[in-house]
């Protein structure tokens, strides 16, 4: 086996199994980090239990929820904000601390039921920590309404539901399976959205026609940097595929998270972001993975060998082609910049620009160091190019990903966290 070979092989491994991988990431603690208030203590803890057995989009949904929950607990308590989901009137004086701790663990122990043991673990250690009395009670009690009425909501939503993978007829730029397991997330084509009606409200327009220029040019480009053994892809470009092959929902979620922390965010203003980030990431992810089932569009490692049936004289068909990493659902539009799309249009919503200083970690393996970035915008230029290199995306697919999660930012944020 040759080494390019193996390191293929490692990749693709590492993609498959990012659900299970995270778990291995770090144990779960209620020990709180100093620079932790109760709202980025328990985003900690969610971004931890969420996760495990389960890929980063619909992670994503179930984070949303968990979040919604936190908001509204704080701004029943705090005062200040307007209300996402439900509206509790608090005593005065209620604690924050206890209302975000309840509200966030009991829906994650409704919704992460797998995970109920070690996340009550932790609460029973949040909540010790809490000086007893009657705010302690009070803010026990205002999270545990938010709780309920946010799962009642919430209840029918169609997450729970079992979808099936249905093949449409193949041929020329259709979709097929590229491992031998299922097709990934496939109940999120019928999971409710959080802030419109349904998830194809915000359907993109659908890939380039296969006989375009277009096409063509995003063609020849991942066919060229995205094999697994490419030999125009530089040594600093193969990193930067490794860097942003960590699963995405943990990646941004620790992210924004620790954003929160050094911008000393009190807890009204924590909830407002993470929530606002969340939520729009959550939406996004939903309508993203609607379309992608909806246009069910091939892979570029079926389009390079079969490009003899696409209709395009500028394409040409390379049996032996095979991508640097693999995932299985459809390629448009493309998840990873629906979801780093949203996180950045709603981080430059909330700081009001795009020169936004921001360290993102990795933690894939051979990713390298932390990096840093100046703009919002700059990010998601690498995220496309970092996707078209590892042979995953036609560079189309990235721009109409941070379309759709762009559109979505800006919805979320006119009405809600404000």
């Amino acid at each position: 086996m040759s080494a390019t070979t193996g390191m293929r092989r490692r990749l693709v491994a590492s993609s498959l199994a990012l659900a299970t991988v995270v778990a291995l990431l770090g144990s779960p603690s209620s020990v709180a980090d100093p620079a932790e208030n109760a709202v980025t203590h328990w985003s900690r803890i969610s971004e931890q239990f969420v996760p495990i057995g389960r890929f980063g989009a619909s992670a994503q949904v179930l984070s949303g929820i968990v979040h919604a929950a936190i908001y509204d607990a704080v701004a029943a308590t705090e005062g200040g904000l307007d209300p996402f989901m439900v509206s509790i009137e608090a005593p005065p004086g209620a604690s924050t601390e206890a209302a975000v701790a309840t509200a966030a663990r009991d829906v994650l122990v409704e919704r992460v039921p797998l995970q109920a043991g070690p996340v009550t673990a932790d609460y029973d250690a949040f909540m010790a920590a809490i000086p007893d009395g009657q705010a302690k009670s009070d803010g026990r009690t205002v999270g545990e309404q938010v709780a309920q009425q946010i799962l009642a909501a919430r209840a029918d939503d169609g997450f729970g539901n079992v979808v099936e993978y249905v093949q449409q007829p193949p041929g020329p730029g259709v979709f097929e399976p590229v491992a031998p397991t299922p097709p990934i997330d496939v109940v999120l084509t019928q999971v409710l959205p959080f802030t419109f009606d349904s998830a194809w409200d915000f359907r993109p327009n659908g890939p380039s026609s296969l006989k375009s220029g277009e096409y063509a040019a995003d063609f020849a480009e991942v066919k060229a940097y995205g094999r697994s053994d490419s030999a125009v892809r530089t040594p600093e470009q193969t990193q930067t595929v490794r860097f942003w092959a960590d699963n995405t929902f943990v990646q941004w979620s620790r992210t924004v998270r620790a954003l929160a922390e050094a911008r000393d965010l009190d807890l009204r203003e924590s909830a407002r972001l993470l929530g606002l980030v969340h939520v729009t990431a959550a939406d996004t992810m939903i309508a993203c993975f609607d379309a992608k089932y909806h246009f069910s569009f091939w892979r570029p490692v079926h389009a390079i060998a079969r490009a003899d049936t696409d209709g395009n004289p500028a394409t040409i068909p390379d049996q032996t082609w095979t991508s640097l990493l693999v995932v299985n659902h459809p390629e448009y539009p493309s998840g990873h910049a629906c979801l780093t799309g949203a996180v950045t249009q709603a981080l430059q919503i909330y700081f009001g620009t795009n020169g936004l200083p921001l360290t993102i970690s990795s933690n894939f393996p051979g990713a390298g160091p932390p990096r840093s970035f100046a703009r919002l915008s700059d990010i998601r230029a690498e995220v496309a190019d970092a996707r078209v290199w590892a042979g995953l995306h036609f560079r189309n697919a990235m721009e109409e990903g941070g379309k759709l999660a762009r559109k979505i930012a800006r919805h979320v944020a006119s009405s809600a966290f404000l």
